[in-house]
């Protein structure tokens, strides 16, 4: 099932990077992906900060993300791996196959979503679609957020937060942990006029007017947020 979007270009992709913390999926996306596509080159990084070292390094045009993920919460990986690489395509491959999920994951930037368990046809016409410029998701899909508003939440939590750097993304992630200013300034090797001044743009990008208001927008977009409910 396709959708079309305009977030991607229409050239060929060359160079893919697969971000799993499984080397076997890894394995097998990478024999996928050279099979049905004509990628040059396949990568693959078993932590988020592994990836967005490797797109630091080189340009990569296409990746395909697991989000679950040793060093990341959540749709934060696919959030940061978005600011990362702005021009790449971004593929989640994920157990998780819930509709909540699938709809936040397309809201937060995702180009497409294929569930781990799919058939190797199913890759490659999530691959062809993405390349086309379109959004692929799973057959029987219906977006549990089509309502009158068109918001959520969990969604808006999300937009607000793609809106912060790499960097005030992970003061934001040390401030969740409860670190004051002074032991984030010294885990990221800054000053902590520095760190001050970030939180004080964080709070100004979320809309928010103390820490624990940014903490709160924050888990309102984590991981457990958007698994189904249990029954």
């Amino acid at each position: 099932m396709t959708q079309l979007t305009d977030s991607v270009q229409k050239a060929q992709p060359t160079h893919a990077l697969v971000v799993d913390d499984h080397p076997l999926f890894c394995d097998a996306m990478t024999l996928t992906l050279t099979s049905i596509a004509d990628f040059t080159e396949v990568d693959t990084a078993g932590t988020l900060n592994d990836a967005l070292a490797k797109i630091e390094a080189k340009p990569i045009d296409f990746i395909i993300l697991d989000l679950h993920l040793p060093d990341v919460n959540g749709l934060d990986g696919l959030v940061r791996l978005r600011r990362a690489a702005p021009k790449a395509a971004i593929m989640i491959a994920s157990s998780l196959a819930d509709h909540r999920m699938i709809s936040h994951a397309i809201k937060a930037g995702a180009n497409g979503y294929v569930p781990k368990h799919s058939q190797r046809s199913v890759f490659r016409k999530a691959v062809d679609a993405i390349v086309e410029g379109k959004t692929f998701v799973p057959e029987g899909y219906i977006d549990p957020e089509d309502d009158s508003t068109g918001r959520t939440a969990p969604v808006d939590a999300l937009e607000r937060l793609s809106t912060l750097t790499n960097q005030q993304a992970r003061i934001l992630s040390l401030i969740c942990e409860g670190r004051l200013n002074k032991q984030i300034a010294y885990e990221l090797s800054i000053a902590e006029t520095t760190v001050k001044a970030h939180v004080t743009a964080i709070m100004r990008k979320l809309g928010v007017q103390s820490r624990t208001q940014a903490v709160l927008i924050a888990q309102e977009a984590s991981f457990n947020r958007v698994l189904p409910n249990p029954e």
